[in-house]
């Protein structure tokens, strides 16, 4: 009896697996010759109903049938390359490979009935199917996980077979023992054969399971092992319970069963065993690499408008195949519409309907489908919406846009009949995914826009600052003329020397104008060939003279240089009048000219005896823009000023400085 039901299952459980397979709509060798194993293994499952009483002749005859297609196929997995049965067949391997099973079948036929003979047969076929499993593994390659469900399967119940036989050559006959196990064993291993028959892609075999059948199955098996750990506690009460053994597991079932009824009762339960089994037992909807890869193309495609929150709204309604949509704005309470695709102004009843849902986003960071809200309303709780207004709102997904935590918009988007997709667990990942990626881009090319306008305000306070500057510049030079003015206005020299300054000035403030008409910080003067040391003596004696101390101008050695002799002269007036500014009147400030020992730079060396500056002042403040240790009468940009010009020619501005002893500024301007 035991045997019969052992039999009985593993006829069933291989009759399932052909008849999937059977099913299967591709075609190819190795699904046909699965057919052909699975087909011959149910078979002989059967064969002790069909042939009883059943003999050992009938046993060993059709164990022989199995072997031989199981043998078949295996012969096929030596090569991935056939095409079909005419292939493997015309292989001598394969028919060396078929040669025992074929002689243990035709054996009886000549007249060999010695049992012991056939017990020998059938403990060597196991080994042969061992020795194959061995080499189709280790040339399997990259696929030795694939394959690995089937090496066990074919390992354990040859195994098995080698153990029965072995057994039966030793003591002449086989154990009942082995006979009754069979059908169990042949009936655990099928769910390796299953496994490896997913695994293998190159069999072009996809079996398919409804999520809903494993759904079932396994609560049922949830089931079945919840009332067997019961059961056992029941004996277990039963034996040690004594009189009150009986009615402890009364009670115990009573319980049990409350409590089993409770669970499958219960939805969330019931929910989370589903989405459990799709996430882990079934393949994703989505080909996310693919679909990433469209997403990232799709934001870096720019709308001919350049408006983003398009952009954003094509790749959110793409991303699940739908048609339309609308990107909505929160703004002070109001519903702004920032773009659309398709969709028509939204109606007072959904405009209605979305305030009610911001009040939920708020809380919740939840995506709501419009079909499932108005039949699982519990689904959404602390949604609290006027149902009545449900069935006028055009929209199926209403999706939330977060900024840093805060509810900012949402988009509502409709698929047609042939795209609108049901919203269960994998949707909902995939479209927090895709909203994640897209809030990103929103809110960075946010940042990027408001990074540029103050950019822009500050390319503008910059660029006023210099013309403070150099206002400053020729407000010096006009009161020059005034204060000599009285004393010298009879002297014709000095009339010329005054139209010739605000003729100069009168440029200046021409190219400062030009400046703030054209926004720009700096405007690039013509370059020319100047001779330094001249030009330096003239910004002494015109801006510099009347200062205490007077500098003084050393030549060594000199070439002429090209660059602007405008720009080069306000910096040296900067770094001068500074040198004048740290010195006391009695000190010195001293300006020498020479020509490099390569003759590749002229070196320019402002020296002065003044108060100096500290290290830690020259690295982190001498250069700082708008940094000045004058108070309101400095803009702090002259350094900065002088390092860029010098910079900008090629050159370098070097800074050598001592407290209480005086700095140096060197100039290196290239001669070429």
């Amino acid at each position: 009896m035991i045997a019969t039901v052992g039999y009985a299952i593993s006829a069933l459980g291989y009759a399932f697996l052909l008849l999937l397979l059977l099913t299967v709509r591709k075609s190819g060798l190795a699904k046909y010759l699965l057919i052909l194993a699975t087909g011959a293994t149910c078979f002989w499952s059967i064969c002790p109903f069909i042939f009883a009483p059943f003999s050992l002749d009938k046993l060993i005859l059709f164990d022989n049938i199995k072997n031989l297609f199981w043998l078949l196929f295996l012969a096929s997995c030596l090569k991935d390359n056939f095409t079909n049965i005419v292939e493997v067949l015309a292989r001598k391997e394969t028919w060396l490979i078929l040669l025992l099973p074929i002689t243990a079948i035709i054996l009886p036929f000549l007249g060999v009935n010695d049992e012991s003979w056939w017990f020998l047969l059938q403990t060597v076929i196991p080994l042969q199917v061992l020795v194959l499993l061995e080499v189709i593994y280790r040339q399997s390659g990259d696929n030795k996980w694939s394959l690995k469900p089937l090496i066990i399967y074919l390992a354990v119940t040859s195994i098995f077979e080698f153990v029965t036989f072995a057994n039966a050559l030793m003591v002449e006959q086989i154990h009942i023992n082995y006979i009754t196990a069979r059908g169990y064993i042949y009936t655990a291993m099928i769910p390796f054969l299953v496994l490896a028959i997913r695994r293998v892609k190159n069999w072009g075999v996809e079996i398919y399971i409804s999520r809903d059948v494993v759904m079932h199955s396994t609560l049922l098996m949830v089931a079945g092992g919840y009332l067997f750990v019961m059961a056992l506690l029941g004996y277990a009460v039963k034996y040690f319970g004594g009189q009150w053994g009986a009615t402890i597991q009364i009670v115990l079932i009573a319980l049990s069963l409350a409590l089993l009824v409770t669970l499958f009762l219960s939805l969330s339960f019931r929910t989370k065993i589903k989405v459990f089994i799709t996430k882990h037992f079934f393949a994703n909807q989505f080909d996310y690499r693919q679909e990433w890869l469209r997403l990232t193309d799709c934001l870096n495609t720019k709308e001919a408008d350049g408006n983003v929150y398009a952009t954003a709204l094509r790749g959110l309604t793409q991303a699940i195949d739908y048609q339309t949509g609308s990107f909505i704005q929160i703004q002070n309470g109001e519903l702004k519409m920032l773009a659309h695709i398709d969709m028509p102004d939204l109606s007072d009843a959904e405009q209605s309907v979305l305030f009610e849902f911001c009040a939920f986003f708020k809380a919740k960071n939840w995506i709501i489908d419009m079909d499932e809200l108005r039949t699982k309303p519990y689904v959404y709780e602390g949604l609290k919406v006027n149902h009545g207004l449900l069935n006028s709102v055009t929209f199926q997904l209403v999706i939330p846009i977060y900024k840093e935590q805060e509810f900012w918009g949402l988009v509502a988007m409709q698929g047609s009949e042939n795209t609108s997709k049901k919203l269960n667990w994998e949707l909902r990942d995939y479209l927090t995914a895709v909203n994640a990626q897209i809030s990103n881009f929103l809110f960075h090319h946010q940042a990027a826009e408001e990074l540029a306008e103050n950019a822009q305000f500050a390319a503008f306070t910059r660029m006023s600052a210099f013309i403070v500057h150099d206002l400053k510049n020729v407000l010096a030079q006009i009161d020059l003329i005034l204060s000599n003015a009285e004393q010298h206005k009879d002297n014709p020299e000095f009339i010329a020397d005054t139209f010739e300054t605000l003729e100069h000035t009168k440029a200046r403030m021409d190219k400062m104008l030009l400046q703030l008409t054209e926004k720009n910080a700096s405007q690039n003067g013509s370059d020319s060939l100047v001779c330094l040391s001249e030009c330096i003596k003239l910004v002494v004696e015109q801006r510099c003279a009347s200062y205490l101390p007077e500098p003084k101008v050393i030549v060594s050695s000199e070439t002429q240089v090209v660059l602007d002799k405008d720009k080069f002269s306000n910096v040296v007036y900067h770094l001068v009048s500074n040198a004048q500014q740290a010195t006391s009147d009695d000190g010195k400030v001293e300006i020498f000219i020479e020509l490099s020992v390569d003759e590749k730079h002229m070196l320019i060396n402002i020296v002065d005896t003044g108060c100096g500056m500290s290290e830690d002042f020259i690295q982190t403040r001498l250069f700082k823009p708008f940094d000045t240790t004058k108070g309101n009468a400095g803009m702090g940009i002259g350094a900065f000023d002088a390092k860029a010009f010098l910079e900008k020619i090629g050159g370098h501005l070097l800074v050598k400085s001592e407290l209480q002893k005086g700095t140096t500024f060197t100039l290196r301007i290239p001669t070429n």
